[in-house]
């Protein structure tokens, strides 16, 4: 999928209104176990920075604790590029996957229609309305999908859809944890090329977590190393060659070679 063809699909560009988020002496801790502690983070728009670590570092944590769904301590701010009353930002949001019923009737209008109004998806279906939500899934070139069952789609749609919907309105930041997860490698690429044209469309501050290090070196304007605490951030270049990478990810990456070499 060409980038050009999503930046087509987009009706119009406009910038967030975000000029940064700010993190500041960031920190979680669930019952006795401290999860997170003293993250700094600058996140600028039209950015995507990319969250890597190893398992249990803190990253599907941290996007938590930005939704507001994990109490923590420290700052979270966010800087706004116009001068304008002070509100909280539009944060689109896809997670890792959907818990659902595969057997369930529930099409992708059906998903779209109940998030948009106030009726019953199965009751009132407006054209207008629905041709705006082609529009929506044209962005990720998923139109073709709208009446597909949600049980019937594959992993790289079903993200493709849940990120239209991120979309639905234009967020300020869009929080991805973990998206392709389980999604084959033409899937994951496709994914990826919609995320950085939709960047570039919408002028986005994208946060997203991965252990796709591949596309990540690929797409990613910035990449932040953590394990509790920020270990190493910068381009993804700097950050992947960095000894802190080496130390965090080299006993992981020799145990692997050690079980090879057993199986052999």
């Amino acid at each position: 999928m060409k980038k050009a063809h999503i930046l087509e699909s987009c009706s119009q560009q406009q910038c967030c209104g975000l000029c940064c988020t700010k993190i500041e002496n960031f920190g979680v801790t669930l019952g006795n176990t401290e999860i997170l502690k003293n993250v700094n983070l600058h996140i600028h728009c039209g950015e995507l920075t990319a969250i890597i670590g190893p398992n249990g570092a803190g990253k599907s944590t941290l996007i938590k604790a930005i939704l507001g769904e994990v109490a923590h301590t420290g700052s979270l701010k966010y800087v706004q590029a116009q001068q304008r009353a002070y509100q909280d930002p539009v944060i689109g949001y896809v997670p890792q996957s959907l818990n659902l019923d595969s057997t369930s009737p529930t099409s992708v209008l059906d998903l779209f229609l109940s998030c948009r109004s106030r009726f019953p998806a199965w009751i009132i279906k407006r054209r207008k309305e629905v041709e705006k939500i082609k529009e929506k899934l044209a962005v990720v070139k998923a139109d073709h999908l709208i009446n597909r069952r949600l049980g019937a789609l594959s992993g790289g749609e079903l993200q493709r859809v849940l990120l239209a919907l991120a979309l639905d309105p234009v967020p300020d930041m869009l929080l991805l944890d973990e998206p392709v997860s389980g999604i084959d490698k033409n899937g994951m690429e496709l994914f990826y090329e919609t995320v950085s044209a939709l960047r570039e469309a919408y002028d986005l501050t994208i946060i997203l977590v991965s252990h796709d290090l591949d596309m990540v070196q690929r797409y990613a304007d910035r990449v932040v190393l953590l394990n509790q605490s920020v270990l190493k951030a910068g381009p993804p270049d700097e950050v992947l060659q960095s000894q802190s990478f080496y130390d965090t990810f080299s006993l992981g990456w020799q145990k692997q070679k050690y079980t090879e070499g057993d199986k052999n």
